[in-house]
Parts: C-alpha cells; sequence; structure tokens
C-alpha cells in the first residue's frame, strides 16, 4: 500500500510535469491521480497483453494514461 502511494506519486508529478499549462491540486490530488492513471494503465496494458507486470513499459503507460486523465479532468473542470 505504501509503495503504492509512492509510485502515484511519482507519477503523478510526471504527469503534472510533462503536461502543458497551470494544474492547481495538492499532494492528495496529485497521488490519487498516479494511482489512477498506474490501475488505468495496468488494465488496458495488460488486458491486451502489451506487458507484464513489474517492466518498464508499465511505468511509462502509467504516466501516459496519468496524463490523460489530467487532461480530462482539465477539460471538465472548465
Amino acid at each position: 500500500m505504501i509503495w503504492s502511494i509512492v509510485i502515484g506519486l511519482i507519477v503523478g508529478l510526471l504527469a503534472r510535469f510533462l503536461k502543458p499549462g497551470k494544474d492547481a491540486m495538492g499532494w492528495i490530488a496529485t497521488i490519487f491521480l498516479g494511482i489512477a492513471g498506474s490501475f488505468g494503465a495496468g488494465v488496458v496494458g495488460r488486458g491486451m497483453g502489451w506487458y507484464a507486470p513489474d517492466e518498464t513499459a508499465g511505468f511509462i503507460a502509467s504516466v501516459i494514461m496519468a496524463v490523460i486523465l489530467l487532461t480530462i479532468y482539465n477539460k471538465m473542470k472548465k
């Protein structure tokens, strides 16, 4: 559980760094963004057979999914 929070924070911070524009989120929202990105990427990537657990591709996919979720969140917020 602690590991998920740490990875969620790292993924969330990377997503916020990679997506241009201002993202007014706190630490907890950033952690939830990263966890949601990791979960979504895991469901899609492993479900499609693109990668197995504990592969680097899963981490990259998690960051990409978190950027997508952050973009959707910002569009809905407006």
